[in-house]
C-alpha cells in the first residue's frame, strides 16, 4: 500500500487587486512563477483576486461565464503549464442568470477540480457609515465543498463564512484536513476579529486554516496560515506579496488524538449540529 506524503509547500497571495482585469491577472500569474521557483505546491489567491469591484453594479461588470472567465482560463493555463496547483481565491461567475462568487480550485493539470459559491453573503453596517450588502447582486451558494488533494483534504469557504462556525465544523465531520478562507475583509472589522476567528476555526477543529487577504484601500491585509494548535505559521502583514509555509497534515490527525473535539460533541443533546 502506497503511503501518502502528507507534506507540501504552501504559497500564500496577498494582493491589491484593482479594477482591472489584465492587471490582476498580470500580477496574479507573476507571484504564481515565483512561487513556482520557491518549490511550492499549491498557490492560493484571496477573494477577489481577478476584479475588485468599486461598487455594487460592477459585480455585474466583472462577471463572466465560468468557460469565459478571462480569470479562470488564465488560472488553468499557468497551473498546466507550471504543473502546479492553483485555488483562485474567488471570482464572479455568472450562472442561469444568477451570479456567484465562486472560489475555483485548479489541478496541476489544468482542470478544474472544484468549484465553492460563497454561503454566507456579507451584510453589515458600520460605525463609519460603510454599508455592505452582497446580496443585492450575489446569489448565496447552498452546497459544501470539499476535494481530496494528494496531500489531504481541503474544505472551501470565503471570507464572511469564517464568522459561521458550523460551516467549518461540517467541513472538517466531512474530512477537512485543512481549510481555505480567501478573504477581502474590511480593516475595521478585521483589525479586531480576523485574528481571533482564524485562530479559533483551526483550534476547534484541529486543522490548518489558509487565509490569503486582500490589502491597501479598505483592507485589512493580514494575510494567515495557522496550525491545528492555533499557532500562527505565517502572517503578512500589511504588504503585498507571497509567503510560504511547510504543511504537514500528519499534524492534524495528531491534534485531533490528543483534542478530540470532533468525537466528544454531544449531538445527543443539539442533534441539529449533526454533520
Amino acid at each position: 500500500m502506497l503511503k501518502i506524503n502528507k507534506k507540501f509547500k504552501v504559497a500564500c497571495v496577498q494582493m491589491n487587486s484593482r479594477d482591472n482585469i489584465d492587471y490582476n491577472i498580470f500580477s496574479a500569474k507573476k507571484k504564481i512563477h515565483y512561487a513556482l521557483k520557491k518549490g511550492a505546491n499549491l498557490v492560493v489567491l484571496p477573494e477577489n483576486a481577478i476584479y475588485m469591484n468599486k461598487n455594487n453594479k460592477d459585480y455585474i461588470f466583472s462577471s463572466f461565464t465560468e468557460n469565459c472567465h478571462p480569470g479562470v482560463i488564465a488560472m488553468k493555463n499557468i497551473a498546466k503549464e507550471l504543473n502546479i496547483w492553483i485555488l483562485l481565491g474567488s471570482a464572479n461567475i455568472k450562472f442561469k442568470k444568477k451570479i456567484y462568487n465562486r472560489s475555483i480550485l485548479i489541478g496541476c493539470d489544468g482542470k478544474i477540480k472544484k468549484r465553492y459559491d460563497k454561503i454566507h453573503l456579507f451584510s453589515a453596517k458600520l460605525p463609519n457609515g460603510s454599508v455592505y450588502d452582497e446580496n443585492k447582486y450575489i446569489d448565496p451558494g447552498q452546497n459544501i465543498s470539499l476535494h481530496k488533494l494528494p496531500w489531504g483534504v481541503l474544505g472551501m469557504t470565503i471570507c464572511y463564512d469564517l464568522r459561521f462556525p458550523y460551516l467549518f465544523r461540517k467541513l472538517a465531520m466531512k474530512g477537512a484536513d485543512f481549510i481555505s478562507v480567501p478573504s477581502a475583509f474590511t480593516k475595521f472589522t478585521g483589525n479586531l476579529h480576523w485574528h481571533s476567528l482564524l485562530k479559533a476555526r483551526a483550534i476547534e477543529n484541529g486543522c490548518y486554516v489558509i487565509a490569503p487577504d486582500q490589502v491597501g484601500n479598505i483592507y485589512c491585509g493580514r494575510s494567515l496560515v495557522v496550525d491545528p494548535y492555533g499557532k500562527i505559521l505565517l502572517d503578512m502583514k500589511k504588504k503585498q506579496g507571497i509567503g510560504f509555509v511547510n504543511i504537514d497534515l500528519n499534524k492534524v490527525k495528531q491534534t485531533r488524538k490528543i483534542l478530540p473535539l470532533l468525537k466528544n460533541r454531544r449531538t445527543d443533546i443539539y442533534p441539529t449540529l449533526k454533520a
